[in-house]
């Protein structure tokens, strides 16, 4: 018999689904998240800027060559003109020629090479932008999720409630002791609190849905852990939120260099009117020795170009560039804006949403007392079933709220470090056009000198360091 068992619980632990963390998923989402992959290819696609535009400074080597059949055949015979015969042009013609040309001077090629670089910046910057928000999207979905499965369990411990009550009732309808309303009334709610646990379930089931999707998985046949709660400090100046917001946002970074970007384009116009010059050196093959006498000739040019005048279209162009820069000075003042009415939005959150949290845990207790007392007068015959049944709907109701308000708490504190640019966030310094193999770097916000591991959340919860 213990045999059996043993096998039996072996083949139940089989076939149980992955438990899949918090940290799980940011990094499944790191590797496997399909938008950050796109992100990731336009990115090494632009990452390809500077290299074309090195490709028109540095040297430019070509070779060619061409077999002719001519029609004619050209010669000068030996005689008084040239003591040899000479082949002016024979009747098939082999040559070749080979060419290296080497830019010198060329304003203009410089700062295009400096504003590559600064296009390769502004694309990495926009991208490791698009890698937070992923990571924010799956970390809302994870929690999302979390809190079905706990509303899920919730309704699950309702109908067992429930189903108990009903058999009570039926017993003590059977002997005499309760009404048939009573009876009813017991049949009832349990029929809501198993309709309410499908809706619950479903609501799991399409929570983890999205999160498969986020995370490119092809079965959403997974459980989620409970997730810590994010660790903010309980009160920092907002001034301070906001210089740090400013200094590490990916978003407010990339259009503070589109600014310097639109700079530089703008100073190429202006180095288009300054001349270039170039070298160049070319070596030619003939079977044909022509009237110099030898098949093999080079030369090399030292030229220059200058462009007096276009038509205009370096004046034009030199008002373009001055427009692209207001444009992108008031993007860039808007992106500072948008960051810090963002923080002081997400800070004013998060403190309606701890309050919240607290009335709803005291709510359940309230509740849960209620509920105890009702149940003791109940058996008491001092309560009706109607009081008790009144009883359990509140204290469920109770522990759902309290449930949403956990999840929305803990997505207030994700919203501020997303303001203050520190969720999922690398240092703007580091190198992003490498994608790191380890979780996704949260750094910690100002006045929070040691981050301490967060205790899961309970009913009793309190207004407290999140």
């Amino acid at each position: 018999m213990s045999s059996f068992l043993a096998l039996s619980l072996a083949a139940t632990l089989a076939a149980a689904p992955p438990t899949l963390t918090l940290e799980d998923a940011l990094n499944r989402a790191r590797q496997e998240n399909l938008d950050l992959k796109a992100a990731q290819a336009r990115l090494a696609q632009a990452d390809t800027a500077s290299r074309k535009a090195w490709s028109n400074y540095l040297p430019q080597v070509s070779v060619s060559g061409a077999i002719i059949r001519n029609s004619i055949e050209a010669v000068i015979p030996a005689g008084p003109l040239a003591p040899v015969e000479i082949v002016i042009q024979p009747r098939v013609q082999i040559q070749a020629q080979g060419q290296v040309r080497q830019a010198l001077i060329a304003p203009q090629l410089w700062a295009g090479i400096q504003a590559a670089y600064q296009a390769e910046r502004v694309a990495a910057l926009n991208v490791e932008q698009a890698r937070r928000e992923i990571f924010f999207g799956v970390a809302q979905a994870f929690y999302g999720t979390a809190a079905q499965a706990q509303a899920v369990t919730v309704q699950e411990r309702l109908v067992e409630l429930n189903t108990a009550r009903a058999k009570d009732t039926k017993v003590r309808f059977d002997a005499g002791t309760v009404t048939r309303v009573a009876l009813l009334r017991a049949e009832q709610d349990l029929a809501r609190a198993e309709q309410d646990l499908i809706r619950a379930r479903n609501a799991e089931a399409s929570a983890k849905l999205v999160l498969s999707t986020l995370l490119a998985l092809d079965d959403p046949n997974f459980n989620v852990a409970m997730p810590p709660e994010p660790q903010v400090p309980e009160k920092t100046d907002t001034d301070v939120l906001v210089e740090r917001s400013l200094e590490q946002r990916a978003d407010v970074a990339a259009a503070r260099e589109r600014v310097e970007l639109s700079q530089t384009n703008k100073r190429g116009v202006w180095f288009s009117y300054l001349p270039n010059v170039q070298l160049s050196g070319t070596y030619n093959i003939n079977n044909a020795a022509g009237l110099v006498g030898s098949n093999r000739i080079w030369l090399i040019t030292l030229g220059a170009s200058w462009t007096l005048w276009d038509g205009g279209l370096r004046e034009a162009n030199l008002a373009e560039a001055s427009a692209v820069i207001a444009e992108n000075r008031a993007l860039q003042r808007k992106a500072e804006l948008t960051a810090r009415q963002e923080v002081n939005t997400a800070q004013l959150d998060l403190e309606s949403a701890l309050a919240n949290r607290f009335k709803a845990a005291q709510a359940v207790e309230l509740a849960r007392e209620s509920q105890r007392l009702t149940e003791a007068a109940f058996r008491a015959d001092v309560a009706t079933y109607l009081e008790v049944a009144d009883a359990n709907t509140a204290l469920t109701q109770a522990e759902i709220g309290l449930v949403a308000e956990r999840l929305q708490a803990s997505l207030a504190a994700l919203k501020l470090m997303r303001a203050v640019g520190a969720f999922g966030a690398r240092p703007l310094t580091s190198d992003l056009m490498v994608e790191q193999s380890a979780a996704p770097f949260l750094q910690p916000l100002p006045a929070q000198t040691q981050p301490t591991q967060p205790a899961q959340p309970g009913p009793q919860d309190a207004p407290r360091q999140q």
